[in-house]
């Protein structure tokens, strides 16, 4: 199994030391989010984690059409390929907090396919049609792998029809799992290709602790994130059962774009316990709990066809969680 990691960049200084411990403790990928209005610029923290590493994937988990011209983002992950010697991937999305806090609108699944072929075009060194004008980011030499986040059926068949990669982010239970591979063979096959030509990576909210309550409770800040954005465009055919609908509507209506996975008591953290969705969205989203239990979960994971994790270090301590994770978890799943 390979495990990847995505941060919210909080201090660029930060990031170098960081980026050299995931590297010697065995993960594979570093994800950085990108929301300019919460977090630090992300292709400058990327750059950092680039020159503090030699083996890494690195991208944006992950940028938008919105708030990013394609020119601009095909120039900038080429640019960090460049400097990262040819480790970058480019991780692209419909947009959450980085929008909102900006007072746009969500991306739509028609606009969102336009971007993609222009980043393929872009990232081949191409001229294309984009919006009516003639755009190019001609000294693109070789091609960045593209990825999307997907957390429905048909950005999930998307993804299979268009993309080298995806990050799944409809969640971890059994049948989310199976519905997820099945919608993305159904777009690989849309292009003559097949579910094992995607690079597919299961998102998951993460963290360990003494106890899964103390683990889960620190994290309802990103559990809150994940409901508000896998199910805000419709909840139609993502296995929501029919108990948690309107609260999770009512955590959607209520979500504060200021705080998205911000620590602490914040208001998004008091709202899964409130409308009782803390339980549900844990099972759903998340590998947390004590070390045997969280090495028990991607165990478990893995009899199911999952094979690359992308993880979250929203943590209050991320040094130690990245480190206890790979003691409690890389180290025992490839021993």
């Amino acid at each position: 199994m390979r495990f990847g990691v995505t941060l919210v960049p909080d201090d660029t200084r930060a990031l170098g030391p960081l980026t050299r411990v995931l590297e010697e403790t065995g993960y594979d990928l570093l994800g950085i989010g990108d929301s300019q209005s919460v977090f630090r610029e992300v292709y400058v923290s990327l750059t950092v984690c680039a020159l503090a590493s030699t083996r890494l994937r690195l991208g944006p988990t992950v940028t938008n059409p919105i708030t990013r011209h394609p020119a601009v983002t095909a120039s900038a992950i080429a640019s960090l390929d460049e400097v990262s010697g040819g480790r970058a991937f480019l991780g692209v999305g419909s947009g959450d907090s980085a929008i909102y806090n900006l007072g746009q609108r969500l991306t739509p699944l028609d606009t969102l396919r336009r971007t993609l072929v222009t980043l393929k075009a872009l990232l081949r060194g191409e001229r294309v049609d984009f919006e009516g004008r003639s755009i190019h980011t001609q000294w693109i030499k070789r091609p960045v792998p593209l990825w999307i986040a997907a957390e429905g059926p048909r950005t999930l068949e998307l993804a299979g029809e268009l993309c080298d990669g995806v990050i799944v982010g409809t969640g971890l239970t059994p049948e989310v799992i199976t519905d997820s591979l099945a919608c993305l063979e159904r777009g690989a096959l849309k292009s003559g290709r097949r579910l094992a030509d995607l690079d597919v990576w299961w998102f998951a909210k993460s963290n360990i602790a003494s106890s899964r309550k103390q683990a889960v409770g620190d994290i309802k800040m990103a559990l809150a994130a994940s409901a508000n954005h896998a199910f805000r465009a419709t909840l139609e055919g993502k296995h929501v059962p029919e108990r948690y609908r309107e609260a999770i509507r009512e955590l959607q209506r209520r979500y504060a774009f200021h705080q998205h996975e911000h620590l602490g008591p914040t208001a998004n953290a008091a709202l899964t316990d409130e409308l009782g969705l803390t339980d549900y969205l844990a099972e759903r989203f998340a590998i947390a709990g004590a070390p045997d239990d969280c090495a028990a979960q991607v165990e478990g994971l893995r009899r199911q066809g999952v094979s690359q994790i992308l993880i979250t270090a929203f943590v209050p301590d991320r040094m130690r969680f990245i480190h206890e994770f790979a003691d409690a978890v890389i180290r025992r799943i490839r021993a």
